[in-house]
């Protein structure tokens, strides 16, 4: 009777269906503690899986956002690619970053997930191939399945890198890893790190009916952040092998260096820039003040304004959303910013334009509110960095880097405790009211792994660091 799209089986696994009986447990447990007086107080419930600035004490103020926008709540102007003036302010989101596309590059969806059923659509036959990372979110498995497409994996690996010598090529064999005894920071090896890289050679086993490379940075869990030599080989890969290229950089903003980049700036920076400002010195405020007032008035079909010579041979696309720049999932705005060779951009931007018109899925009360939230986001941004670095901090404080690969970017922090991740994250529950995301459910090739967020108010961070340090072996 059900759709062959969805999985034969849609009951919880053995192991959620303990985890939720566990969490109910300690949740009751930590109530009636909770009415107890003086010492018979227990252990209060810290969950480190919050993935949400919202549930977090993090709400971005929406008062003066919701009064600026209120009047276009009730507009009706269905346009395919999303209302202009929306597409606009997320131009403007970029270029306040140093990104240069124009309108007509911005395609407006009512979230990251369903940016990537559009591009499936419209890119992809049942029966295709999403070239995904491994370790990676769960999640991206269940939007291909739900298009009639196949995952396959391409690996990111750990890397040991000494600070004298970053440019090493020794390998760190994650499989080396002995259990975890004392978590003293006495016992980090000075002047060594491990991070996460992407393992380029893997790219090289992808089926024939393989359509799209999804590159996630920074990357959901592992904190690794694209190179700019790890993005040339990914771009070589897609133009020799004719895959469109995927970046999800919902937390692109959350970059913890300023030796970071985002992935467009190794697009457009080379190129359009350079341009531009030997244009801006060519040409006379006046001159300058023509042109944008032309550039400006033209339809949107037009050709668009920077286009970039000798770049990509491939199609790139960037996803991102109002979920993660301004920490408002509730709100259901994403987007998707594309480059295209000039002969693709056309046909590519009406095959996108054809799907979303199916669907015009875009609230107007949250095209409405883009302006007035995306012109603070970086008011945001740096008030939600402070408390990651902070938490980071932490993290990186209590465990020896060889456990506690290092994070450029995101959210979300890995730590490996040497033992059976199931186990792991049952018992810190149950014996440290801690709750953890376990490995297996990132698809990590080795038990031990476990998954935090970097969100949680820091006095709580501190004291779940505390509590995972000290449990003790079984």
């Amino acid at each position: 009777m059900l759709s062959s799209r969805l999985p034969k089986d849609l009951s919880p696994s053995p192991f959620f269906a303990e985890l939720e009986r566990t969490k109910a447990a300690v949740l009751a447990e930590c109530a009636v503690a909770d009415g107890r007086e003086g010492d018979a107080v227990g252990l209060s419930f810290i969950d480190m899986t919050v993935s949400s600035p919202v549930k977090a004490g993090l709400p971005i103020d929406l008062n003066a956002a919701v009064d600026e926008g209120r009047e276009s709540f009730g507009c009706w102007n269905p346009d395919a690619a999303g209302w202009k003036s929306a597409r606009e302010t997320v131009v403007e989101y970029y270029r306040e970053r140093g990104g240069n596309f124009d309108a007509g590059q911005i395609i407006l969806t009512a979230s990251t997930s369903e940016a990537y059923s559009v591009l499936f659509k419209a890119f992809c036959d049942p029966g295709d191939v999403i070239l995904t990372p491994m370790p990676g979110y769960p999640l991206l498995d269940t939007l291909a399945q739900l298009e009639h497409l196949e995952c396959a994996p391409y690996f990111l690996k750990l890397r040991r890198e000494n600070a004298r010598k970053l440019a090493t090529d020794e390998i760190y064999d994650t499989r080396c890893f002995s259990t975890l005894v004392e978590l003293s920071p006495m016992r980090r090896r000075e002047g060594a790190a491990f991070r996460f890289v992407l393992d380029s050679d893997s790219l090289l086993a992808a089926p024939e009916r393989a359509k799209i490379l999804l590159l996630v940075s920074p990357h959901n869990p592992t904190g690794h952040c694209i190179s700019r030599e790890e993005w040339n080989e990914a771009v070589r890969f897609c133009e020799e092998n004719h895959l469109i290229l995927v970046v999800d950089e919902v937390f692109g903003d959350y970059a913890f260096s300023d030796k970071v980049s985002r992935t467009w700036q190794y697009v457009f920076n080379k190129n359009v820039i350079a341009r531009n400002e030997a244009t801006k010195q060519s040409l006379s405020n006046a001159v300058q003040e023509i042109a944008s007032s032309a550039v400006h008035s033209r339809n949107d079909n037009s050709a668009r304004e920077n286009s970039c010579d000798n770049g990509p041979k491939c199609p790139i696309f960037w996803l991102n959303g109002l979920s993660k720049t301004v920490g408002s999932p509730q709100l259901k705005l994403g987007w998707m910013a594309f480059y295209a060779p000039d002969e693709q951009f056309e046909p590519i931007r009406a095959a996108l334009e054809f799907v979303e018109d199916a669907y015009l899925s875009v609230s107007a009360p949250a095209q409405a509110l883009a302006r007035p939230l995306l012109a603070n986001s970086a008011v945001y941004e740096a008030r939600v960095k402070e408390r990651l670095l902070q938490n980071w901090k932490t993290l990186r404080e209590a465990f020896p880097a060889k456990y506690c690969p290092e994070v450029l970017g995101g959210w979300y922090a890995v730590v490996r405790l040497g033992e059976d991740d199931e186990e792991l994250t049952l018992r810190l529950l149950r014996e440290k009211h801690v709750l953890v995301q376990p490995g297996f459910f990132f698809d990590f090739d080795e038990d031990g792994w476990v998954v935090v967020s970097l969100l949680a108010p820091p006095e709580q961070f501190r004291e779940a660091v505390s509590r995972m340090q000290v449990l003790d072996r079984p």
